[in-house]
């Protein structure tokens, strides 16, 4: 019999359940933490990249001589010059290192440069000379399948078909929809940065913003074909991510240049770059057909779903996955029919970004929801709760919810919730287009509407999905201290602090110092799929638990609660790793797409209210209400900070987010014309949070962080519809879309 928490426990602040301050918080507020732009070496060089100017076109020859010959410049590099194999990617090595023969997107890396200092390395990237051949480039995701194939295997990266029920089931009320989602960018505000400095060893070791370590050391140490060991990777300072590092950018060209030069090689793209060198939201097109009674009770929904991976596939097959599995969202539907296509184009590649899939399924099934009710007379809310799953219910795939899945209560919470006052007097930062003076209300009209998500927590299919941790228990100076030490990154969600209130809980230590994240230690998995407080919070608390087993030992039988901490250890350091997984999961059948794909469910729900300028078509959101079971808020201002940040990304993807590209060409690399909501264009948030704990996870956490992004948008696009009575098929909504100019 193991020591308990609660007898190690007497009076600890700052343990689950409560908000303590962030160990970085301090830093970050006062502008003085450490990000991976920061990061500096005696003797260091800059590194830069030279990137394909066309989306598709056949590279004849590279010229570096007068590259070379500019002074200060240490070293060129072409794909010649990778050691080990020139190919990497998450799911398949289908995108080089550098290329070789094509390029196949606009901003493909083609030759490395590393100078004395960034504009020395600039003048050299002008001096190269590449010869191309520009070829027709693929853009059409819907046609892409038949047209010039990209890569040796065609262009299809992945089909999932859902087959359950009833294939030629009939309703009486029928509706059908064509939508389009954008191309979404994830806009963390620190662009990608790193620096490499080659060891003594003949390796070398990385400090980089990344999401994942260890999937990042694998594929650095197969291009510089090194063994792991020898590639050491310490996280540095993440300025956000939201996904869109969870690829590789430029970890293998730093190390590269660090390793031919013998010298620490710093790497740091500005705005411009960064949009060419990071994976992006699948942009996608979907038909949906659902049929419903005269009750509004659904009988079948029909799905085609294509989504745009790009040139290279990167997450695209599990994104496919999710959109496919998840298509329908959160209703109880006896017979389905989804195929869901991810294709290769010409366009820039596109991978994981926050909701994954989801947020594009939920444009498409929220819209009908919308339309079915209209067709039916129905009130849209009444129409979803009718059909809300619950506890217990079917998912198209056949797996059973087996953990709480109030969709009907969250409906009801926001619709519940007081709706904003109207202004009584006139004041422009209250009305669509602000203090540019286009309306004093004249044209302005409301509009409210509503929208609820689903996402699955955790990686699916079948992965491996685990972390490691280890926690380390000793006395200095007097008082029991422990040490947390996780290879799971911090990108700014707040797992520090939630590992140091783990640790607080299980050992009742009140000094917990988080060891900073490296590869010393075993894999941590990404930080995406909102994984990271269910699956290293359990390898925290499990190692904890090894190391409660440990004490009862030094017990040596005497009573627990009569122990001090500190007189109980003494000059014993006790210190235990554990690799924790959480309950299996299954790859669906690629013919009926059946099959216990995923971990958990989150759900969440939203209620907007916009005012909308009809006359020039501009859009203030005025009210944008959330409601979402969070299992169990383990800190839960925490929690509040994730809802208010995914639904205001939400938010952006509705009114104003979207990498425009024409013929596979970018148009808007910046953020002068790719914009992104600010504090002015967020309202006021009421957010109801139920604590519906799920039986399989520790305790009883349900990932936080994605799905108020996928129900935001469409709860916003509704508002816009029900303000202007026009259909609104697309996202971002353009001013156009609404004026029908």
């Amino acid at each position: 019999m193991s020591l308990t928490p609660a007898e190690l426990t007497s009076a600890v602040s700052g343990g689950i359940g409560s908000s303590p301050q962030r160990p970085d918080g301090t830093l970050k507020v006062r502008g003085e933490f450490a990000y991976a732009s920061d990061l500096w070496h005696e003797d260091m060089i800059w590194g830069a990249t030279l990137r394909s100017p066309h989306p598709y076109a056949r590279i004849r020859s590279v010229d570096i001589t007068e590259a070379l010959r500019v002074p200060g410049v240490h070293a060129v590099l072409t794909h010649e010059d990778v050691p080990g194999l020139n190919r990497y990617g998450l799911e398949h090595k289908d995108q080089p290192v550098l290329a070789e023969d094509v390029v196949r997107y606009q901003g493909e890396p083609v030759v490395l440069v590393g100078a004395d200092h960034p504009e020395t390395a600039r003048r050299a990237m002008a001096r190269v000379e590449v010869d191309y051949e520009v070829l027709d480039p693929v853009v059409d995701m819907e046609t892409a399948v038949g047209a010039t194939p990209l890569h040796p295997g065609g262009n299809l990266v992945r089909h999932v078909p859902i087959r359950r029920g009833d294939q030629g089931a009939r309703a009486e009320v029928v509706v059908t929809g064509r939508y389009e989602v954008g191309m979404q960018d994830q806009a963390f505000l620190g662009p990608e940065s790193g620096l490499a400095v080659p060891a003594e060893d003949g390796g070398v070791d990385l400090y980089i913003a990344t999401q994942w370590l260890h999937v990042d050391q694998a594929q650095v140490a197969t291009a510089l074909g090194l063994p792991l060991e020898r590639v050491r990777l310490t996280l540095a300072g993440v300025g956000g991510a939201f996904g869109g590092r969870e690829d590789l950018s430029m970890q293998v060209h730093a190390c590269l240049l660090a390793l031919r030069t013998g010298k620490p090689t710093k790497m740091v793209y500005n705005r411009e770059e960064s949009f060419y060198g990071h994976v992006h939201r699948h942009p996608a097109v979907l038909h949906y057909e659902h049929g419903a009674d005269r009750t509004g009770k659904l009988v079948y929904v029909r799905a085609r779903i294509h989504l745009d991976g790009g040139a290279y596939a990167s997450s695209t097959g599990a994104v496919v996955a999710n959109a496919a599995t998840l298509g329908i969202g959160p209703y109880e539907v006896p017979n389905v029919t989804v195929d869901c296509w991810g294709v290769y184009t010409n366009n820039p590649p596109c991978g994981a970004m926050r909701g994954f899939g989801a947020v594009q399924a939920a444009f498409g099934y929220e819209s009908q929801m919308d339309k079915l009710a209209a067709a039916l007379g129905m009130d849209p809310v009444d129409l979803r709760i009718a059909n809300a799953m619950s506890e217990g219910s079917t998912m198209p795939t056949g797996q059973v919810v087996d953990s709480a899945a109030p969709v009907a209560r969250l409906l009801e919470l926001v619709r519940d919730r007081p709706l904003p006052p109207r202004p009584t007097s006139v004041d422009l930062r209250d009305l669509p287009g602000g203090v540019s003076n286009t309306t004093h209300g004249e044209g302005v009209v409301r509009g409210v509407g509503y929208a609820v998500g689903i996402k699955n927590i955790c990686f699916s299919e079948g992965y491996d999905d685990y972390s490691t941790a280890r926690v380390r228990l000793q006395v200095i100076n007097g008082e029991a201290v422990a040490l947390a030490h996780t290879a799971a990154v911090e990108v700014g969600q707040g797992l520090v602090t939630i590992v140091q209130q783990i640790v607080r809980t299980e050992l009742g230590v009140e000094r917990v110092t988080i060891l900073p994240m490296d590869t010393s230690i075993g894999n941590g998995g990404s930080t995406s799929a909102s994984r990271q407080t269910y699956v290293t919070g359990g390898a925290v608390k499990a190692a904890c638990a090894a190391v409660r087993e440990r004490l009862t030992g030094l017990a040596g039988g005497r009573d627990p609660a009569s122990l001090d901490l500190a007189e109980l250890l003494g000059d014993e350091v006790v210190d235990e790793t554990v690799e924790w997984r959480h309950r299996s999961t299954e790859p669906i059948d690629p013919v009926t797409g059946q099959g216990n794909a995923h971990v958990q469910y989150g759900f969440a729900a939203h209620r907007a209210v916009v005012d909308v300028d009809t006359e020039l078509g501009l859009v203030k959101v005025v009210g944008l209400d959330c409601a979402q079971d969070v299992g169990r808020a383990l800190n839960p201002q925490a929690v509040l900070g994730q809802i208010q940040g995914g639904s205001a990304q939400g938010l952006g993807l509705a009114v104003m987010e979207e990498i425009q590209t024409a013929g596979g060409r970018v148009r808007n690399p910046s953020f002068t014309d790719y914009l992104i909501p600010t504090v002015l264009d967020m309202p006021p948030m009421g957010i109801d949070v139920l604590e519906l704990a799920d039986p399989h996870a520790p305790y009883g956490v349900r990932g936080v962080g994605e799905p108020p992004t996928i129900s935001s948008t469409p709860a916003i696009v509704a508002a816009i519809r029900a303000a202007t009575g026009r259909d609104l098929p697309r996202v971002p909504v353009r001013p156009e879309h609404i004026t029908g100019t």
